[in-house]
């Protein structure tokens, strides 16, 4: 005959007093915030709240005046926004874990090289786009704040945001979604976000450039290459970019 060992003190079974113990100490276990459901949960709530605090930062800035201190201070505050809230989220990879020659030549100069050829494809777009009227205009009405701006206050903003944007986007969001296609969606969202500045040049501009960006954080594993891209790609076309339109902002100043 098998003798079922017995509890001391209720006479039940010990197997089943272990299930009993167990089950309580899950209902009274107080709540974890750092097990991964409660903790993507949380991330995904924060990423929600920060897209929509620095959409209206960034539609907002692009209504105020060039050069004027309200535009720097929204402009600042939008890649505050987006920096703050991308490492608040939670921990994304900066980089690949390659070291030595290898890292600096995928890592560094193919993306500072990514984004040259980047500009070079927008510049000669640029060229086509002022035959383009809704573009024309699109594109004179944006090189307003760089042409009527200081120059470093516009340089320190551009690569501000650029820096910021993909901390947020390609390194929040990014690992937000985490299998649920990233790179589409956050492309989408990105378009989105910029689509509150209501110029259908910026929004062409985010599709094409948000697609690269999101590419480049799933090759290398990291934000580090995107972060590169942008800000080579920002810089040239604010340096080279505002020149070809110089004429037509000016008579678009003169006309209003």
């Amino acid at each position: 005959m098998v003798r079922v060992a017995r509890s001391a003190w209720w006479g039940l079974p010990s197997a089943y007093r272990g299930r009993r113990n167990a089950t309580s100490r899950a209902i009274n276990a107080p709540r974890c915030h750092r097990c991964p459901a409660t903790a993507t949960a949380f991330r995904q709530r924060l990423v929600v709240a920060v897209a929509l605090t620095g959409t209206g930062l960034l539609g907002a800035s692009l209504s105020t005046e060039p050069d004027s201190t309200e535009f720097y201070a929204l402009t600042f505050a939008a890649a505050g926004t987006w920096l703050i809230g991308g490492l608040a989220s939670g921990p994304f990879p900066m980089r690949s874990n390659q070291t030595g020659k290898r890292f600096f030549g995928r890592s560094v100069t193919v993306p500072v090289l990514t984004g040259a050829v980047a500009f070079g494809a927008f510049f000669s777009a640029a060229l086509v786009a002022r035959r383009i009227p809704i573009l024309n205009e699109a594109l004179a009405s944006i090189l307003t704040y760089a042409d009527r701006g200081s120059d470093p206050w516009v340089l320190a903003t551009t690569l501000a945001n650029g820096v910021a944007e993909e901390v947020f986007f390609r390194g929040a969001l990014f690992s937000a979604l985490g299998a649920h296609s990233p790179v589409p969606l956050s492309t989408a969202v990105y378009v989105l976000t910029t689509s509150a500045t209501r110029n259908p040049a910026l929004v062409l501009a985010a599709g094409v450039m948000g697609s690269l960006f999101a590419v480049q954080r799933r090759a290398s594993g990291g934000v580090w290459a995107p972060i590169l891209t942008h800000v080579t790609w920002s810089a040239l076309m604010l340096r080279y970019v505002p020149p070809l339109f110089r004429g037509l902002v000016s008579s678009d100043r003169s006309t209003h």
